[in-house]
């Protein structure tokens, strides 16, 4: 029995990246409707990166199920599978960097819920699954990124995350691991628990807007710096507090849609946190809905 489990939770990381991308309107980032603040690529190239990245979700979730070592070694198998993927990402892409961080993060949760379906087969899942999960993913990756942490001033060729570690001190997506997913733990998820009769895409763009109001965005530091970053927080908060209607808040959306794309600002930290969200949500079943009942109509606004 535990190959269809298997199975079925490889694609729920798949309907994750692509219900994230297909999420619209999302402010800065690439969309049914924009490309946001992105001039390399568009919706189609994010649908090549998730096609690339598919066969490598079974591959995570089978070396975890399979492993009876240490958590830091399944980390060490994990990345090597994760190595594999990247390249595979860059060949669908033509080089285009579209999902390096939730290939990373998606590499760990996999395979710590792979190891977890050594004790339970079971579809559904909790909220303490879920926590035993990134629990496991925090045991995994600890020491791991801690030593990755002390070996930069060496480290001649560095990554946007790790420049963002030596320039302000910020662990980005490799200390969320660490300490085991704590944006999606204390945020998204005690979020999209909550009863709600909103649509889906409602739902789950406002979590993207409760994120960006709250998390470490490596994206947003890149591209703006650190005062841009803390400026975005503070006017997602604003949209996030406002609580518009549904209408109202895509419309919104639509506007700050253009402001970043103006300012150049990509919150794509945001939004591989969001998929991870939504991989989780699909674990404990938190927006099922039937066929055709989980879209809400655009706004106007985006048509002219």
């Amino acid at each position: 029995m535990i190959e269809p489990t298997l199975q079925t939770i490889a694609a729920y990381a798949e309907k994750a990246l692509l219900y994230e991308v297909s999420l619209s309107p999302k402010p800065g980032l690439v969309d049914r409707l924009t490309n946001g603040a992105h001039q390399d690529m568009d919706y189609d190239t994010f649908i090549d990166s998730i096609t690339g990245l598919r066969p490598f979700f079974m591959r995570y979730l089978q070396a975890g199920f399979k492993h009876h070592g240490t958590m830091p070694q399944l980390f060490t198998q994990l990345r090597q599978i994760g190595i594999e993927a990247e390249a595979a990402m860059l060949k669908a892409t033509a080089g285009i960097n579209t999902h390096k961080g939730a290939n990373f993060s998606f590499a760990i949760l996999l395979g710590a819920t792979g190891y977890y379906l050594q004790q339970s087969s079971a579809l559904i899942f909790s909220p303490e699954d879920s926590q035993t999960i990134v629990q496991l993913a925090s045991e995994m990756t600890t020491a791991l990124v801690e030593k990755d942490f002390q070996q930069l001033p060496a480290k001649k060729n560095l990554s946007y995350g790790e420049k963002l570690y030596l320039d302000y001190g910020l662990t980005g997506i490799r200390g969320e691991a660490a300490a085991g997913y704590p944006s999606l733990t204390k945020l998204s998820l005690p979020y999209l628990r909550k009863r709600s009769e909103e649509a889906t895409e409602i739902r789950l763009l406002r979590t993207l807007i409760y994120l960006m109001s709250e998390v470490e965005d490596g994206n947003l530091l890149h591209r703006g710096g650190y005062q841009m970053w803390q400026l975005v927080q503070m006017e997602c908060k604003k949209i996030h507090q406002e609580k518009l209607p549904a209408e109202e808040f895509l419309d919104e959306l639509v506007r700050y849609d253009r402001l970043l794309i103006q300012r150049n600002l990509s919150p794509g930290g945001s939004a591989d946190l969001l998929a991870l969200s939504i991989f989780f949500g699909f674990l404990e079943e938190l927006f099922y809905s039937p066929s055709g009942m989980n879209v809400y109509p655009m706004p106007q606004t985006v048509f002219k």
